[in-house]
């Protein structure tokens, strides 16, 4: 007699601790841009909305701001942190290098799943192009399409690193494609550009080139758009 399968009993909602809810629910917001760089957290308001009392709402912004997302001010309140221009220029050029070693390294590893698998989210982008563009989507779909091609890397250290480094720019970056309208059309023709030097069997170091240059020109190109709206 076969045994029964037992069900696989998942985790109630309502066992997430208030705090925890109120957290998530606040990062999501910031993640996608609903709350933008310099917005007022208003403890007794976001309790009011979420039904919690504020003390699980102080207790999540203290843990935004432990991340970075938030900066609290004394006899000022929380506010949504911009986009500090070192760490994300840092983190840019970390994630140049690693992500291109790491598609380098991936080339012979990259088999026909995987290339469909990265011209479908690049084509998902083509298609976000427009006048209804969704910059963190779009942002969303840029970091799959590398993720995908960096997978078949063999060097597990190196993917560690860049795992790490993926969860660092999600902190840093939010969405940068926002404040720069050119770049995600150009993105998309610099994604099928690396995709055809994959398939057409181009040297490795050409593909690493090709990356670390196309991770480059996104930094260059938002650092340019924030010099220009400084002088503004």
């Amino acid at each position: 007699m076969v045994a029964k399968e037992e069900p696989i009993v998942t985790e109630a909602p309502a066992s997430v601790s208030k705090s925890e809810r109120v957290y998530r629910t606040l990062r999501e917001r910031i993640q996608e841009g609903q709350y933008t760089s310099g917005y007022r957290l208003v403890l007794d308001q976001i309790a009011r909305e979420l039904d919690v009392s504020p003390v699980p709402v102080r207790e999540a912004v203290r843990r935004l701001e432990a991340e970075g997302l938030v900066t609290f001010t004394r006899n000022v309140g929380a506010e949504v942190r911009g986009v500090d221009v070192g760490q994300y220029t840092d983190a840019m050029q970390t994630l140049a290098w690693l992500e291109g070693a790491a598609t380098g390294l991936a080339v012979t590893h990259l088999d026909g799943e995987r290339l469909a698998r990265a011209r479908s989210l690049n084509e998902d982008m083509r298609d976000l192009l427009g006048d209804h563009f969704d910059p963190v989507r779009f942002t969303a779909l840029n970091e799959q399409f590398h993720r995908v091609l960096c997978g078949a890397c063999p060097n597990e250290h190196l993917l560690g690193l860049l795992r790490r480094e993926w969860l660092h720019m999600s902190l840093v970056r939010r969405s940068s494609f926002a404040a720069m309208p050119g770049r995600p059309a150009v993105s998309v023709e610099e994604h099928d550009r690396i995709l055809a030097l994959v398939t057409s069997g181009a040297p490795p170091d050409d593909v690493e080139r090709a990356v670390r240059d196309h991770k480059l020109r996104t930094m260059n190109e938002y650092l340019a758009t924030r010099g220009r709206t400084s002088r503004a």
